[in-house]
Protein backbone atom coordinates (compact mmCIF):
# COMPACT_ATOMS: atom_id res chain seq x y z
CA UNK A 1 0.00 0.00 0.00
CA UNK A 2 1.23 3.49 -1.01
CA UNK A 3 0.07 6.82 0.35
CA UNK A 4 0.07 9.37 -2.04
CA UNK A 5 -0.31 13.27 -1.36
CA UNK A 6 -3.39 14.88 -3.51
CA UNK A 7 -1.74 17.20 -5.60
CA UNK A 8 -3.26 20.77 -5.97
CA UNK A 9 -3.29 21.56 -2.31
CA UNK A 10 -6.09 19.38 -1.57
CA UNK A 11 -4.78 18.67 1.65
CA UNK A 12 -5.53 14.88 1.80
CA UNK A 13 -4.06 11.74 1.27
CA UNK A 14 -4.92 8.94 -1.07
CA UNK A 15 -3.92 4.96 -0.68
CA UNK A 16 -3.70 3.06 -3.81
CA UNK A 17 -4.06 -0.93 -2.54
CA UNK A 18 -3.89 -3.49 -5.17
CA UNK A 19 -3.38 -7.13 -4.62
CA UNK A 20 -0.04 -8.54 -6.40
CA UNK A 21 -0.52 -8.99 -10.24
CA UNK A 22 -3.02 -6.46 -10.82
CA UNK A 23 -3.26 -4.08 -13.32
CA UNK A 24 -2.90 -0.49 -12.72
CA UNK A 25 -4.59 2.09 -14.35
CA UNK A 26 -3.30 5.77 -12.67
CA UNK A 27 -5.74 8.24 -14.03
CA UNK A 28 -6.05 12.03 -12.02
CA UNK A 29 -9.61 12.99 -12.79
CA UNK A 30 -8.99 16.22 -10.90
CA UNK A 31 -6.84 17.15 -8.02
CA UNK A 32 -8.08 15.69 -4.93
CA UNK A 33 -9.70 13.00 -6.58
CA UNK A 34 -9.30 8.98 -6.08
CA UNK A 35 -7.02 7.12 -9.23
CA UNK A 36 -8.77 4.83 -10.74
CA UNK A 37 -8.23 1.11 -11.62
CA UNK A 38 -9.43 -1.71 -13.93
CA UNK A 39 -12.43 -2.78 -12.07
CA UNK A 40 -13.33 -6.16 -11.18
CA UNK A 41 -16.87 -8.00 -11.07
CA UNK A 42 -19.21 -6.66 -9.06
CA UNK A 43 -20.34 -7.40 -6.09
CA UNK A 44 -23.45 -6.99 -3.56
CA UNK A 45 -22.51 -6.42 0.48
CA UNK A 46 -25.28 -6.25 3.54
CA UNK A 47 -24.84 -2.60 4.62
CA UNK A 48 -25.61 -3.99 8.22
CA UNK A 49 -23.02 -6.58 8.82
CA UNK A 50 -21.06 -4.22 7.13
CA UNK A 51 -21.57 -1.67 9.92
CA UNK A 52 -21.05 -4.68 12.81
CA UNK A 53 -17.72 -5.11 11.05
CA UNK A 54 -16.47 -1.75 11.16
CA UNK A 55 -17.50 -0.37 14.27
CA UNK A 56 -15.20 -2.19 16.78
CA UNK A 57 -12.52 -1.34 14.19
CA UNK A 58 -13.35 2.54 14.41
CA UNK A 59 -13.98 2.65 18.32
CA UNK A 60 -10.36 1.56 18.63
CA UNK A 61 -9.80 4.99 17.96
CA UNK A 62 -12.24 6.54 20.56
CA UNK A 63 -14.72 7.41 17.70
CA UNK A 64 -18.04 6.54 16.82
CA UNK A 65 -19.28 5.14 13.36
CA UNK A 66 -21.70 7.50 12.21
CA UNK A 67 -22.87 5.98 8.82
CA UNK A 68 -21.40 3.11 6.47
CA UNK A 69 -23.06 2.57 3.29
CA UNK A 70 -22.39 1.37 -0.35
CA UNK A 71 -23.32 3.45 -3.35
CA UNK A 72 -22.38 2.22 -7.54
CA UNK A 73 -19.68 4.47 -8.57
CA UNK A 74 -19.41 3.82 -12.11
CA UNK A 75 -18.09 -0.08 -12.86
CA UNK A 76 -16.79 -0.24 -9.30
CA UNK A 77 -18.88 0.89 -5.55
CA UNK A 78 -18.31 3.07 -3.14
CA UNK A 79 -18.04 2.31 0.31
CA UNK A 80 -18.38 5.62 2.44
CA UNK A 81 -17.41 5.62 5.64
CA UNK A 82 -18.65 8.12 8.60
CA UNK A 83 -16.96 8.56 11.43
CA UNK A 84 -16.83 11.39 14.52
CA UNK A 85 -16.16 12.03 18.35
CA UNK A 86 -16.36 14.12 20.96
CA UNK A 87 -13.53 16.60 20.95
CA UNK A 88 -13.77 17.14 16.87
CA UNK A 89 -11.51 14.88 14.73
CA UNK A 90 -8.52 15.66 12.91
CA UNK A 91 -7.47 14.78 9.47
CA UNK A 92 -4.78 12.80 11.07
CA UNK A 93 -6.87 11.33 13.06
CA UNK A 94 -9.21 10.65 10.19
CA UNK A 95 -5.83 8.60 8.07
CA UNK A 96 -5.37 6.12 11.20
CA UNK A 97 -8.96 5.01 10.94
CA UNK A 98 -8.44 4.96 7.11
CA UNK A 99 -5.34 2.53 7.56
CA UNK A 100 -6.93 0.43 10.18
CA UNK A 101 -10.17 0.08 7.94
CA UNK A 102 -8.09 -0.44 4.66
CA UNK A 103 -5.65 -3.35 6.83
CA UNK A 104 -9.29 -5.00 8.10
CA UNK A 105 -10.68 -5.00 4.39
CA UNK A 106 -7.74 -6.37 2.81
CA UNK A 107 -7.95 -9.25 5.32
CA UNK A 108 -11.81 -10.26 5.18
CA UNK A 109 -13.90 -11.05 1.95
CA UNK A 110 -16.80 -9.16 3.40
CA UNK A 111 -16.39 -6.55 0.15
CA UNK A 112 -16.50 -9.45 -1.96
CA UNK A 113 -14.54 -9.84 -4.89
CA UNK A 114 -15.66 -6.64 -6.81
CA UNK A 115 -13.94 -3.75 -7.01
CA UNK A 116 -14.45 -0.54 -4.49
CA UNK A 117 -13.25 2.72 -3.15
CA UNK A 118 -12.84 3.08 0.75
CA UNK A 119 -13.86 7.28 1.58
CA UNK A 120 -13.27 7.94 5.18
CA UNK A 121 -14.83 11.27 6.05
CA UNK A 122 -16.30 12.71 9.19
CA UNK A 123 -20.35 14.55 9.32
CA UNK A 124 -20.79 17.68 7.90
CA UNK A 125 -23.02 20.09 10.12
CA UNK A 126 -25.63 19.44 7.24
CA UNK A 127 -26.39 16.04 9.13
CA UNK A 128 -29.45 15.38 11.14
CA UNK A 129 -29.20 15.44 14.63
CA UNK A 130 -30.78 11.61 15.20
CA UNK A 131 -29.00 10.56 18.30
CA UNK A 132 -28.30 12.07 21.70
CA UNK A 133 -24.17 12.75 20.91
CA UNK A 134 -25.07 14.52 18.09
CA UNK A 135 -26.82 17.39 20.34
CA UNK A 136 -23.76 16.83 22.56
CA UNK A 137 -21.40 17.62 19.86
CA UNK A 138 -23.23 20.76 18.75
CA UNK A 139 -23.55 22.71 21.98
CA UNK A 140 -23.68 26.13 21.49
CA UNK A 141 -24.60 25.99 17.64
CA UNK A 142 -28.27 27.05 16.39
CA UNK A 143 -30.61 24.17 15.64
CA UNK A 144 -33.81 24.51 13.65
CA UNK A 145 -36.40 21.29 15.32
CA UNK A 146 -39.46 20.19 13.86
CA UNK A 147 -41.40 18.39 16.70
CA UNK A 148 -43.74 15.48 16.36
CA UNK A 149 -46.64 17.83 16.45
CA UNK A 150 -45.42 19.53 13.34
CA UNK A 151 -44.30 22.31 16.11
CA UNK A 152 -41.42 23.93 14.69
CA UNK A 153 -38.60 26.03 16.39
CA UNK A 154 -35.22 27.65 16.12
CA UNK A 155 -32.26 28.15 18.92
CA UNK A 156 -29.15 27.68 20.48
CA UNK A 157 -28.60 24.52 22.08
CA UNK A 158 -26.88 25.25 25.44
CA UNK A 159 -26.76 21.92 26.94
CA UNK A 160 -27.76 18.64 25.96
CA UNK A 161 -28.30 14.89 28.21
CA UNK A 162 -29.18 11.08 27.07
CA UNK A 163 -32.65 12.24 26.69
CA UNK A 164 -33.19 16.29 26.16
CA UNK A 165 -31.28 18.89 25.35
CA UNK A 166 -32.18 22.65 26.49
CA UNK A 167 -32.68 25.59 24.23
CA UNK A 168 -32.22 29.31 23.98
CA UNK A 169 -35.15 30.24 21.99
CA UNK A 170 -35.44 34.00 21.26
CA UNK A 171 -33.60 34.54 24.76
CA UNK A 172 -35.91 31.62 26.86
CA UNK A 173 -34.65 28.51 27.78
CA UNK A 174 -36.83 25.72 26.95
CA UNK A 175 -36.17 22.08 27.45
CA UNK A 176 -36.77 19.23 24.17
CA UNK A 177 -37.17 15.90 24.54
CA UNK A 178 -35.42 13.69 22.26
CA UNK A 179 -38.21 11.62 21.63
CA UNK A 180 -40.64 14.68 20.84
CA UNK A 181 -38.25 15.65 18.01
CA UNK A 182 -39.40 14.17 14.12
CA UNK A 183 -36.17 16.20 12.55
CA UNK A 184 -33.69 18.77 14.09
CA UNK A 185 -31.01 20.32 11.42
CA UNK A 186 -27.86 22.50 12.45
CA UNK A 187 -28.10 25.91 10.69
CA UNK A 188 -25.06 26.89 8.88
CA UNK A 189 -23.73 30.68 10.34
CA UNK A 190 -21.19 31.97 8.66
CA UNK A 191 -20.50 34.56 11.02
CA UNK A 192 -20.17 32.63 13.57
CA UNK A 193 -16.78 33.10 15.83
CA UNK A 194 -15.54 29.95 16.71
CA UNK A 195 -14.97 27.26 14.10
CA UNK A 196 -16.30 27.57 10.61
CA UNK A 197 -19.05 25.48 9.41
CA UNK A 198 -18.45 23.55 6.17
CA UNK A 199 -20.82 21.20 5.00
CA UNK A 200 -18.52 18.08 4.66
CA UNK A 201 -14.74 17.42 5.90
CA UNK A 202 -12.65 16.72 2.89
CA UNK A 203 -12.18 13.01 3.36
CA UNK A 204 -8.20 12.08 4.58
CA UNK A 205 -8.15 8.64 3.06
CA UNK A 206 -9.03 6.98 -0.21
CA UNK A 207 -8.48 3.50 -1.64
CA UNK A 208 -9.30 1.69 -4.33
CA UNK A 209 -9.51 -2.22 -4.13
CA UNK A 210 -10.41 -4.86 -6.23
Amino acid sequence: MTWIEAPGGYGGLLLSAEPPGAERVHNWREAGQPVSRKPGPTSHTDTTSLENFLRPIVEQFGCDLEAADITPAGRRRLLRVLVDRDGGISLDDIAEVTRAISKALDADDIMGEGAYTLEVSSPGVDRPLTLPRHWRRNISRLVAVTLSDDTKLTGRIKSASEEAAELDVDGKRQSVAYADVAKAKIQIEFNRTAGNDEKETPADGTVEEN
